[in-house]
């Protein structure tokens, strides 16, 4: 927010008072018309020689720095378009929502994969617990990290991840102890699309596309109550 007009030091003169035959120089100078005026900004008991705090700074904060401008329950964070939430969703094979996580907009999408998988809850048709282990994890390389891969391993979930380019050349570099590139199947990872026409059928809604909710936990429930018209609607 830009600063109001408040008098400081080293700010231009203004026009109004150069008329009035206010000097804009220091007051011992002579005015315009030769006459020897006084500021009424200058003396002992004058603005100039009071204590006052430093002027704000103008520009905004540098590149790289984040300030937290948003409380942590509104879910809404600075990211390169602005203010923005980012919705984290996982979906199954026939493009209906399972689990969905809320952050903010410069959060990354590798550390959220964990959370989210274990939002997972589907019903069983008898008795028993919910089912929350997915047969097989389609993403895109920003699931990417190694991290990530060891925990679908260990939970025995089988995933097509395409590999980034600087982890291939890693691996490379390292020869046989970069040990065996991942298994990608790329028949399978074009199914990957799936969760993308779910966005798509989500947009729809205009709650969705467009937050006006200020609070995430209310965003979250419209979310949710669409994604619940989707199951709905593929009944």
């Amino acid at each position: 927010m830009p600063t109001l007009g408040f008098a400081r030091a080293g700010a231009p003169p203004s026009p109004l008072r150069a008329g009035r035959g206010l000097h804009p120089g220091p007051a011992t100078d002579p005015g315009p018309g030769g006459r020897r005026r006084r500021h009424r900004l200058a003396g002992a008991d004058r603005l100039h020689h009071r204590p006052r705090p430093p002027a704000r700074r103008r520009h905004g904060p540098k590149r790289g720095i984040l300030r937290p401008d948003e409380p942590d329950d509104h879910a809404l964070g600075r990211s390169r378009g602005g203010p923005t939430t980012k919705i984290h969703l996982a979906c199954d094979g026939r493009g209906r929502p399972l689990a969905l996580l809320l952050t903010a907009g410069r959060r990354h999408d590798g550390v959220c994969a964990r959370p989210l998988l274990e939002r997972i809850r589907v019903p069983r048709a008898g008795r028993g617990r919910p089912r929350c282990r997915p047969d097989h994890v389609i993403a895109d390389k920003a699931y990417a990290s190694r991290g990530f891969r060891a925990y679908l391993r260990r939970r025995g979930i089988g995933h097509t991840i395409p590999e980034k380019r600087d982890q291939q050349r890693h691996r490379r570099r390292r020869g046989r102890r970069g040990g065996r590139p991942p298994a990608f199947d790329r028949e399978v990872y074009r199914k990957r699309n799936i969760v993308e026409r779910c966005f798509n059928r989500l947009k729809g809604f205009r709650g969705f596309a467009t937050r006006y909710d200020k609070t995430a936990t209310s965003y979250e429930a419209a979310v949710s109550l669409a994604s619940f018209l989707l199951w709905v609607r593929s009944v």
